[in-house]
């Protein structure tokens, strides 16, 4: 019999975090994998550290930053090729996923490498969109608003084109692509009602409007709340 694999989110950064069953999954689970990046930093893995049963046999995954998709797929068979072995002998393996293993997460890359041998499960996690609007106190988008998730280094005429029509948006994956995504917001008319949120629910969380940002710093892990539409809406936080 093989194991299963579970592909765990682990929500955007704090610990306490974690569904009950993300929690409970991960304090019995004898194999934890999960990505690592080129500077040996492994995000899901520090946020998902409290819960992990300490027995667990790690398999870290080194998934290079590139543009280029090459090098990353063959990673992702290095990786899948790894968990396997653990499947195949009847071990149950969790991937860590920041955040929601399928919202923009690494684990739909593991889905096609092992579902055909093993049976695959989701445990979803909370997303860095709820996140940072929980932490500036507003809402997503409202009634029957429209909400558009836009990731940064999409080029400029395709996010001119979505922001035009959207009332509210989320911007991720923001890091070196900000100074140009802040020029287009001010263009579309976005920038008044945009917030820029760093790091949410860590101990690095940092709050700005879009307005006032003149950090040097540009970091990944950011998130761009923006509104244009008519709701009034008022801050719980």
């Amino acid at each position: 019999m093989t194991g299963t694999l579970y592909l765990v989110g682990v929500g955007p950064g704090d610990p306490e975090l974690l569904t009950l069953k993300a929690a409970r999954l991960l304090g019995t689970v004898p194999v934890i994998a999960y990505p690592l990046t080129g500077e040996g930093s492994a995000l899901a893995r520090d946020i998902a550290a409290p819960h992990l049963n300490p027995a667990a046999i790690h398999i870290p995954a080194a998934l290079p930053m590139s543009v280029e998709r090459g090098p990353a797929q063959a990673a992702y068979d290095a990786a899948a090729a790894a968990i396997l072995d653990h499947l195949r002998a009847g071990r149950d393996v969790a991937w860590l996923c920041e955040g929601d293993p399928l919202f923009y997460g690494s684990a739909m890359y593991l889905v096609s490498r092992v579902a055909t041998e093993a049976t695959v499960a989701v445990i979803p996690g909370i997303t860095s969109l709820t996140a940072a609007a929980a932490a500036i106190g507003r809402p997503l988008a409202a009634r029957n608003e429209t909400l558009k998730v836009l990731p940064a280094p999409l080029p400029d005429d395709v996010l001119r084109h979505e922001l035009a029509l959207a009332p509210a948006v989320a911007i991720i994956k923001v890091g070196r692509h900000f100074d140009r995504i802040r020029a287009l917001l001010a263009e579309t008319g976005h920038a008044a009602g945009a917030v820029v949120v760093e790091h949410a629910t860590t101990t690095r969380q940092r709050i700005t409007p879009l307005a006032d940002f003149a950090h040097a710093e540009r970091p990944y892990f950011s998130t761009i709340l923006c509104y244009r539409g008519d709701e009034a809406w008022g801050a719980v936080a």
